[in-house]
């Protein structure tokens, strides 16, 4: 009897064994090409989100990659587009940001790009995380206009919060928590470089508008042809005194 009950449970753990195996097997397949979710965005005409999770080379863990599903044909505005720099100019000067500096952030964010999808999730052009995109009331992160304020009404916010504009920036990259944690710029490799980035850019624009805004120093002009005077002649007469006359 032992001997049976001995064989049947062994028989059992077997079958388990297998089954375990066959679910890992089948997990690691799975992940290794990729489990997509599409995330439609809430204005229909908005580009899709697609959230891959892949194993990573290197770690061999499981990462979520977010990518932007683009409308076909429709190309991503550029810094080179007047009608993105006279927004991004008139929504800075509306919060009584420095243009230059928001062009500078944006510059780093994404290069200016409007679909661009960060690993993390940040979304448009100004990289706002859905988080703070719902406390700025942007509904479509993915449209300029919108993206564009949310994302430099954040900027506003943080200058008035930490009163300077370095622990500003780093802010927008790490979170204000993290500056208030640190009390000035957090020692995150990342943050320390972005901040260098944005300043530099931002910097080297200041300097170029003000080169601009500097008068061209005057040049001498020579008198015309017609406007030339006449020669004086000097003499003296016979009681010593000095004439001049023209001639």
């Amino acid at each position: 009897m032992r001997s049976g009950i001995g064989k049947s449970k062994l028989s059992s753990y077997n079958r388990l064994k297998q089954n375990a195996v066959f679910c890992f097997l089948m997990a690691a397949i799975t992940c290794s090409a990729g489990v997509t979710t599409v995330t439609e965005a809430p204005d229909s005409t908005a580009p899709r989100v697609r959230s891959v999770v892949r194993v990573d080379s290197r770690s061999h863990k499981l990462v979520r990659v977010f990518q932007i599903m683009r409308p076909i044909g429709e190309p991503a505005p550029r810094i080179s587009d007047p009608a993105v720099r006279t927004l991004v100019d008139e929504t800075a000067k509306s919060y009584n940001v420095s243009p230059a500096l928001v062009r500078s952030v944006i510059s780093v964010e994404s290069g200016f790009n409007a679909w661009a999808v960060s690993p993390k999730g940040a979304m448009g052009m100004m990289q706002l995380m859905p988080g703070t995109a719902r406390r700025f009331g942007v509904s479509n992160a993915f449209d300029v206009k919108q993206n564009i304020d949310g994302g430099v009404r954040y900027l506003r916010f943080l200058q008035d919060l930490f009163g300077n504009d370095a622990l500003a920036i780093a802010a927008y990259n790490a979170g204000e928590r993290a500056v208030e944690k640190y009390n000035g710029i957090p020692p995150y490799p990342e943050t320390m470089a972005y901040v260098k980035k944005v300043g530099a850019r931002y910097e080297r624009a200041r300097k170029q508008a003000a080169a601009k805004s500097v008068p061209p120093p005057a040049t001498e002009t020579q008198p015309a042809a017609g406007d030339k005077h006449p020669p004086l002649e000097m003499y003296y007469d016979e009681q010593g005194r000095v004439h001049i006359e023209t001639r």
